[in-house]
């Protein structure tokens, strides 16, 4: 992955200095900011995703405002442990906690992780109520916990669904931004386009769909 950026990298410098000889400037700058965007790309989304099995890596997407008013709206009248899979930059685990869930947030990715747990630092959040850990949540037992939050790719929302039927409880609720589960029936929404969230009660999942009746 590394070297194919690197490749890309070179290529874009080298369309920048062909297309504009006489101007060094331009070619030296477009080339930084290149390898700027590279950078920020190694920080922040390369670390962690070699633990990860490749079918199962979801780069870092940011949560909107929006999007986490959403889900708060959601979570309204609930009760018990919070896990955020995939927690990034911790927001959504932070305003979970302002509304008095008790939230773990898993990240593998080291940069992002200690970003979090200094948030909550900042924030004031009372200790053991937000936990930040490294930890890959594919192999975690998520048994405890009556709230999930996800904002992953499309590309793992079925095995994900798998996974959280096996082992949440009855009354357990997830909750997932931007990108809902391709075979659940969502109990509530909030939002629309990319803010979209979708609310899904496991007991109501569980429920065996009515069949048609045979013709």
């Amino acid at each position: 992955m590394e070297d194919s950026i690197e490749v890309i990298l070179q290529d874009h410098s080298a369309k920048y200095l062909h297309r504009y000889p006489d101007n060094h400037a331009l070619a030296a700058g477009s080339g930084a900011l290149l390898a700027g965007c590279y950078g920020l790309w190694a920080m922040f989304v390369l670390p962690g995703f070699r633990r990860v099995p490749l079918r199962l890596k979801v780069p870092y997407l940011l949560l909107s405002v929006e999007q986490t008013a959403n889900v708060m709206k959601l979570l309204q009248g609930r009760q018990g442990a919070l896990a955020d899979l995939g927690s990034g930059d911790g927001r959504l685990v932070l305003a979970a906690c302002s509304q008095g869930f008790r939230c773990t947030g898993f990240e593998v990715n080291p940069v992002l992780l200690a970003y979090s747990r200094a948030r909550a630092r900042w924030s004031g959040v009372p200790a053991g109520h937000a936990r930040f850990v490294n930890q890959d949540f594919w192999k975690t037992d998520l048994s405890g916990y009556s709230n999930v939050t996800a904002f992953l790719a499309p590309g793992v929302m079925q095995v994900l669904e798998e996974k959280l039927l096996a082992e949440l409880p009855d009354d357990g609720r997830v909750i997932a931004c931007r990108f809902p589960f391709p075979r659940w029936t969502p109990s509530r929404t909030e939002g629309s386009g990319l803010d979209q969230v979708w609310a899904y009660d496991v007991i109501a999942v569980r429920k065996p769909r009515p069949q048609n009746p045979a013709a």
